[in-house]
This record gives C-alpha cells, structure tokens and sequence, in this order.
C-alpha cells in the first residue's frame, strides 16, 4: 500500500470520525434541549397583538417543555430592530421571535437600511394564529359606516387622521390599501406600537386607526371606541354585527399572521422539537379560548410544519410586495 493510498484512508477515516462526532453532537444537543429558559423576542410594545400572541404561547410552552418561555419587547423600527437581535443570536434555539407578517413579509421591503432576509435570515418553526384588522373610531367621530368614512376623506382629503403600531405594519400597509382601494386620502400617524395608538384613540387625540382586534377587544367591549369594519373576508364571530370593508370594497381582505422564527442555522432537532411544542401549545383548550377571547384565530390547517411556515412566508412576500406597488407606497429611511 502506497502512503498515498495510506493518507486517504486516514482522511477518510478522519472525516468519517469527524461526521459521526458532530451527529452526535447534534443529537446531544437536541435531547438535552431545552436546559435554561429560552428569550421569545417581540419588535412591538406590550398590550400589542404580537405581544398578546407571544405571551399566550410563550405561557403554554413554559409548561410543555419545562422551561421558562420569557417574552421581551425590543421596539423600532416596526419590528426590525428585534429581528436584528434574533439573526444575531445563536443558533441555539434560546432565542426565538414571534414575528408577524410586518417583520417577515412588509418591513423589509419598505425601509431601505433594511438589513433583515426573511428567507435566509430565520428558521421557521410554527405558524401561531391570525387577526383581522378593525377600523375603529372615537366615540365622537361624526362617520358610522365606511361609506360615510369614504365619502368624508373625499370631501376633505388628508383632514382624517389615523394612527397605526408603526410605519411599515400590516395595519398601515393595510390602510394605505384601503385609501387605495377607496380612492381616498387620510393622513397616517405612526407609534411605537398599537398600545399608544389605542390610548391617544381613546382620549380623542387621534379620531381612527385601523389595529387589530385582538389589541382593542378591551376598548371595544368597554364602548370607549366605536368599531366601524373588520378587515376580514367574513365578519368576525367575537363582533359579528359589525361588517366588513368587503361588504362596501368587495375583495378587500387583510389580517395580520404571527409567526415563531429562530435563527437560522438552529438545529432541525431543536427546530422539531420547539414546533411540536408550538402546536401542542395552541392545540390545548385554553389558548384555543383565549385566542377566541381576543378575536384571533388559532387555525393553522396546510402551515403545520417549519417546511409549510416557509412556503406561506414566501407567498406573503409576494402578496404584500404587490400591494405596495399597486398602492405605490414609497420607501421609508
């Protein structure tokens, strides 16, 4: 045997060792997972959608893998400046982020100094729910339908003012569709979140915003804002006497998705095993009430699996670049 043939064998062998010592690893890794609390990141304020969504889950999987799930709010920049965090993190499956569409399928293409690939930036681990948007006003505002709403902003454009959790949100984009759709005008005031938004809405600083129902449903019940319509294709079970837009803008549909991401390069093991968690998590009674509680939904029928998350999130990409192209939104610094 020559010592060629002597240093390939033993590279072979080498890499062979090599391949088998990082598959145990892997496995190691996966079946001690998860030994200290894990980090569920949210780019918006608390008492937000996405925040309601993440602290939902984020209890229920506490208890289903052992280890505390602990929620932190990291705002800016409509949920970028959080992703940044994540895609920075270790791959290791202890920091994750419930994102939503507006993290995953809108900011990035709306602010330039975007840095974020949603694609090849995160793992996919479980797809967590859906709200329907819900155009609401203050007591006070003189309009009840979205016709009468329609036929004030043409009459004096830009005079209605509506606040959104942030620019680049689902809840703007979905507004600026509706203006649109409508052939309208409205003048768009951004916050750190829907939480400000809500309270300014409330107090009559602002006299409409278009959040989510499953951010508002307290103020709703309470009568300190009026529900004008639901963005979703179907009025909403939690208020159904309330319409949709599509009844006046048929095809008109909006709602905002919440996503469980990581970064990518987590394991696949740990990827597995934080899904099962996810879904076991949303299969169990209590989050399905609270979800319904809330107005949101918990169906996740075709989105099951981290491969299905992906595709979905590709798809929403696609959707929401259209839209801001047909309602040629601008880039935002």
């Amino acid at each position: 045997m020559t010592a060629t043939r002597l240093m390939r064998g033993a590279f072979a062998l080498a890499l062979t060792l090599g391949l088998c010592c990082a598959a145990n690893f892997a496995q190691a890794q996966t079946a001690g997972f998860p030994d200290r609390p894990i980090k569920m990141i949210v780019g918006f304020g608390a008492g937000g959608s996405t925040d309601v969504a993440a602290r939902i889950v984020a209890q229920k999987m506490s208890e289903i893998l052992g280890q505390s799930v602990l929620v932190e709010n990291r705002t800016g920049a409509s949920g970028l400046i959080a992703a940044e965090d994540v895609v920075n993190s270790p791959p290791d499956g202890y920091t994750l982020m419930m994102a939503s569409q507006t993290v995953l399928a809108v900011a990035p293409r709306l602010y330039r100094k975007a840095t974020v690939d949603p694609i090849k930036d995160f793992a996919p681990v479980a797809y967590c729910g859906a709200s329907p948007l819900v155009l609401v006003v203050n007591p006070s505002f003189p309009a009840h339908t979205t016709a009468e709403v329609i036929a004030m902003a043409k009459a004096e454009p830009g005079k209605i003012i509506f606040g959104t959790g942030g620019a680049g949100t689902t809840p703007h984009i979905a507004s600026e569709m509706f203006q649109f759709a409508a052939g309208i005008k409205m003048t768009h005031v951004p916050y750190r979140g829907e939480a400000g938004a809500i309270n300014d809405l409330v107090a009559g600083q602002i006299p409409a915003m278009f959040p989510n129902l499953s951010a508002i449903m307290g103020q709703l019940k309470g009568g300190t804002v009026r529900a004008i319509a639901v963005t979703s294709p179907q009025r909403s079970q939690l208020v159904p006497d309330v319409p949709t837009i599509a009844e006046t803008l048929p095809g008109f549909a909006a709602e905002t998705w919440f996503g469980l991401v990581a970064p990518a390069g987590t394991p696949p093991g740990i990827i597995a095993k934080l899904n099962a968690a996810a879904l076991q998590a949303l299969a169990s009674a209590d989050t399905k009430k609270r979800y319904a509680d809330l107005g949101m939904t918990d169906s996740s029928e075709g989105r099951t699996t981290p491969e299905q998350l992906d595709a979905y999130i590709k798809s929403e990409i696609a959707k929401w670049a259209k839209v801001i192209k047909d309602a040629d939104i601008q880039p935002m610094d």
